[in-house]
């Protein structure tokens, strides 16, 4: 054990990564601890991460969230998934889910089954098989019912900060506001002692949790922890982001449509659409980046596009003597599967879970890192898998990727699909089967055989029954109401303007 018990924490950087951190402490241990959140007003956050996975309902229920109060501070709507568009060549499109696709048994997932069928020629497109996938293609939406979507939220990432805050400040948490000037660390230890201010205040802890965004003021400037860079498996280094009006209804998912250097996002909220073009600067400048953006937006612009640059990488070691990143301190894995705000959800809930009440402990803290750094790995691989596998031909930069030298834990996985249809979810990795099935199969990557299961059905049984499942999943998803409507009345926009 090192250094004295933790009875107070410091979280330098608000926004949503800090709010999170304070917000989930306070809820769950705010008897035993002290919590002071340390933040500027004069220090803008980045603010993009408008894209949630279906992991942020859960951490919502563990602080006891009101969804519909969420819903209406943050102008939050629903996701179902994500529309990957010109991602294998231009004018093709797939669906990456967050629902159950199909039915698998015990001896064989359900892609095996729909392989053999498809080889028999009588399956339709997987997509069929996903209620999500269903209820997203027709715009439809409901929480709750018989059989129940799994969706997660676009939301608005300020208002998401400024709603944990308050969710956050009644439950005791302290915020002081200032500009860190200087990390004080102990002269023995080498420990973090306390932040002082551009005021001349010091504040003082046992415990700090870095929230300062990139440039990680505390795990890299003042630890010097180190960085691994991951940038020759994943070469986008910047983003340029910008609101627009929207134009329509609102859509349940988020599209991702891939241009000659990377890729667009188009986020649907209540009040607005967010948008961003990744690119990697080797192959498209910041003028051709903001001229391909604003020729692709769909709607007239209420904010001057901004320009992100990003590293991909981790830091070596996330919690570092007394000091944990969360959020972007602790590295960056770029936005494409929305992964950002459940890397700070997960990390908070880890330090919950191994929390160093009786002092930092060596053995914790590689406990930490550890899980850390394994998820955020398979996060990566499952990035890369997405630019490895393309058919944008006489494209420098998917030239590039196609021919990258992946990881070998990626080009195992993508081995092991090809050549007998088979995915996998490790127990500490964030992506389930399903999704690895249909990015995969979206992809292009065609398995050169599968499991016999299908064949030992047989033709007419399995053909009967696919056939069943998918109309039966079409029928729900159109007696769903048109998310529009439903987001309307579930935000209270429907009553307000009955009255």
């Amino acid at each position: 054990m090192q250094g004295r018990p933790v009875r107070k924490v410091v979280i330098a950087g608000g926004g949503t990564a800090g709010w999170t951190v304070a917000a989930a402490l306070a809820k769950n241990l705010g008897e035993l601890i002290e919590i002071v959140l340390v933040e500027s007003d004069a220090i803008g956050t980045v603010g993009v991460g408008e894209s949630t996975i279906p992991t942020a309902r859960r951490f919502h229920e563990l602080l006891g969230l009101d969804e519909a109060q969420f819903v209406r501070a943050t102008g939050a709507s629903f996701k179902l998934g994500i529309s990957f568009e010109n991602w294998t060549r231009d004018g093709e499109r797939y669906f990456h889910s967050f629902g159950v696709t199909g039915r698998s048994t015990w001896m064989a997932d359900f892609q095996h089954m729909w392989l053999e069928a498809r080889a028999m020629g009588i399956a339709g497109d997987i997509g069929e098989y996903s209620l999500e996938t269903q209820a997203a293609m027709a715009n439809r939406f409901r929480t709750g019912g018989e059989v129940p979507l799994n969706y997660a939220y676009h939301l608005d990432a300020t208002a998401y900060g400024l709603f944990l805050r308050e969710f956050a400040e009644p439950l005791g948490v302290t915020r002081i506001e200032g500009r860190i000037r200087d990390v004080r660390k102990h002269g023995e230890s080498g420990d973090i002692a306390a932040l002082e201010l551009d005021s001349g205040e010091v504040v003082g802890g046992d415990l700090f949790i870095d929230c300062t965004g990139f440039r990680g003021l505390l795990i890299e400037d003042a630890l010097e922890t180190g960085f691994d860079d991951w940038t020759h498996w994943l070469s986008t280094d910047r983003a340029l982001a910008v609101q627009t009006k929207a134009v329509g209804p609102a859509r349940p998912y988020t599209r991702a449509m891939a241009h000659e250097a990377g890729w667009q996002w188009q986020i649907p909220l209540q009040h607005r659409v967010g948008n961003g073009l990744v690119y990697c600067s080797e192959f498209m400048s910041d003028d051709e980046a903001r001229a391909r953006l604003e020729q692709r937006l769909d709607g007239e612009m209420l904010t001057e596009p901004r320009v992100i640059p990003f590293r991909t990488g981790t830091r070596r070691k996330a919690w570092n003597r007394n000091c944990i990143a969360i959020g972007l301190s602790s590295g960056f894995v770029e936005p494409l599967e929305s992964t950002s705000i459940h890397l700070i959800m997960i990390a908070v809930t880890r330090l919950m879970q191994l929390f160093p009440f009786d002092g930092v402990s060596d053995a914790l803290a590689q406990r930490f890192n550890d899980l850390s750094r394994t998820e955020l790995e398979g996060i990566r691989d499952f990035i890369i898998l997405h630019y490895h596998l393309n058919n944008r031909e006489g494209e420098p930069f998917w030239d590039r990727c196609r021919a990258l030298d992946i990881p070998d834990t990626l080009a195992q996985r993508i081995a092991l699909f090809r050549e007998s249809a088979t995915a996998y979810q490790a127990s500490d990795e964030l992506f389930r089967i399903d999704s690895w099935v249909q990015v995969m199969l979206g992809q292009g990557l065609q398995p050169q055989s599968h499991h016999a299961l299908g064949r030992m059905i047989g033709a007419e049984k399995l053909g009967a029954s696919l056939d069943t499942l998918a109309s039966n999943l079409r029928r729900a998803a159109q007696s769903l109401p048109e998310h529009q409507a439903f987001l309307d009345q579930y935000a209270g926009k429907a009553e307000a303007g009955a009255a």
